[in-house]
């Protein structure tokens, strides 16, 4: 079967394995054994403050472990709330308005303008499923499983919730928009730009442009790709869509991308999951819709399952499901449907 642990430093040549299968475009997930040896160490840190009493940066990685092969198969992770020393960057789109009387003319104009975020929100990111595994629901389960953990622990997060979904890219790793804005002010390709945004974003403040770019000046490539998604982003898109977040009116800096938004403790999955304690396990299969579950402590493990509520709303769980998480009778778990309710 298939659980979401947090990462271990053991994981490392597993994690490398796992970032050579990424497509250009994943910029939280580089083929840099040393800078994802750090990204470990740095989520281990993050872990280790679990009693901590606010946000302050943290970062948590998430992988998914296929339990009979022991193969890192997904990844996922959060920083409990970007900014600080290093400011999120996006661009914001924004209207202004032209109007002449003698000409009669009004004219309503769209811009960017580089904000740069210095506390705070909460940022989900490092979503990455292995294409075998891609059927079942897995993805959204690795998705949605970091929303347990939230839920789970809020104090540990900022009261907004942000993602930057990857941007429109060509088959060679191409974005229109960069080639309109980014590449005259950084002099540098997107992939190296990108690779450099992970390590430290201070070229950033330096070389972007302060001022109004305004968006009808852009060449049409670029205007069309602003607020899209990478054809392969598309699901994972829908998925928080599912969840409740929306488009935050900022676009990512190099490829347009869209930022997504939602209130932490509006996210179904935390506003929905429920606290329960374990009455039994069942060795037979149980005939249930799918759910995700999981521990209620630091050392947290969940997975996609089936499920039985019982009456007084304990809950039955698989022999093996209640093994994974390191369940015994009578501890608590969180649970919530994998799906959301048709309306």
């Amino acid at each position: 079967m298939l659980v979401v642990r947090p990462i271990h430093e053991s994981d490392l040549d597993n994690l490398f394995a796992l970032a050579n299968n990424a497509t250009y475009g994943l910029t939280t997930l580089p083929k840099d054994r040393d800078l994802l040896a750090q990204r470990i160490k740095n989520s281990i840190l993050g872990f280790s403050r679990i009693d901590a009493t606010k946000p302050t940066g943290e970062t948590y990685l998430f992988v998914m472990e296929d339990t009979q092969s022991h193969d890192l198969v997904g990844i996922a992770g959060i920083v409990s709330k970007v900014g600080g020393f290093e400011p999120f960057y996006a661009y914001k789109l924004e209207t202004i308005l032209h109007e002449s009387k003698q000409l009669t003319t009004r004219k309503e104009i769209q811009t960017l303008n580089l904000v740069a975020e210095h506390n705070g929100p909460c940022e989900i990111g490092s979503l990455f499923l292995h294409p075998d595994y891609r059927s079942g629901g897995n993805g959204r389960a690795l998705s949605l499983i970091r929303f347990l953990f939230i839920a789970q622990f809020p104090h540990l997060f900022e009261p907004r919730v942000i993602a930057e979904m990857r941007g429109v890219l060509d088959e060679n790793g191409n974005s229109p928009f960069w080639e309109a804005i980014g590449k005259h002010f950084f002099d540098i390709p997107l992939p190296t730009a990108d690779y450099l945004s992970v390590v430290n974003k201070e070229f950033i403040g330096d070389l972007m442009p302060t001022i109004p770019i305004y968006v009808p000046l852009l060449p049409k490539p670029a205007q069309n790709v602003i607020g899209e998604v990478h054809p392969n982003t598309k699901p994972a898109l829908k998925i928080l869509q599912h969840e409740g977040f929306e488009h935050s009116g900022m676009v990512d800096i190099f490829e347009a991308g869209p930022v997504v938004l939602c209130p932490r403790d509006n996210i179904r999955t935390v506003r929905q999951s429920l606290i329960a304690s374990l009455a039994a396990t069942k060795g037979d299969p149980i005939d249930s819709p799918q759910y995700i579950v999981s521990n209620t402590h630091p050392n947290f493990r969940a997975a996609q399952t089936n499920l039985t509520i019982n009456p007084d709303n304990s809950i039955t769980l698989p022999s093996e499901t209640a093994a994974a998480l390191n369940l015994s009778p009578n501890d608590p778990l969180r649970y919530v449907t994998l799906r959301p309710a048709s309306p």
